[in-house]
């Protein structure tokens, strides 16, 4: 399932929903269907991601032979979570009425 980020300054974002569950919950914010980050949260939720991808650390690197070739790659939770993170920072900064809301089919 996707969950679409959508911002009133920058755009969208679509991300898988077990990624967006990681992100909202570091966050404090329930995985519900819809939901929304007000002008004054975002400063806080920007920066409690990236305290969680600081937490999280680098994932380790394999050595190309030793690594399964069926599996895909490990991708950090900072490459995951940058895109939201901007957008956090970037729609925070705007005007007074700026907003972020997320939309999924069903809670996640």
């Amino acid at each position: 399932m996707l969950v679409r980020f959508v911002s009133s300054e920058t755009g969208e974002v679509l991300m898988f929903a077990e990624t967006a569950k990681i992100l909202l919950e570091a966050i404090g914010k329930e995985t519900t269907a819809r939901g929304t980050f007000t002008r004054e949260e975002m400063p806080l939720a920007a920066e409690a991601l990236r305290q969680a991808v600081a937490r999280a650390g680098k994932p380790p690197e394999e050595d190309e032979e030793e690594r399964d070739k069926t599996k895909p790659p490990v991708i950090a939770l900072g490459t995951r979570a940058w895109p939201l993170i901007e957008m956090l920072d970037r729609t925070g900064r705007s005007g007074p009425d700026a907003n972020i809301i997320w939309e999924a089919p069903n809670a996640f």
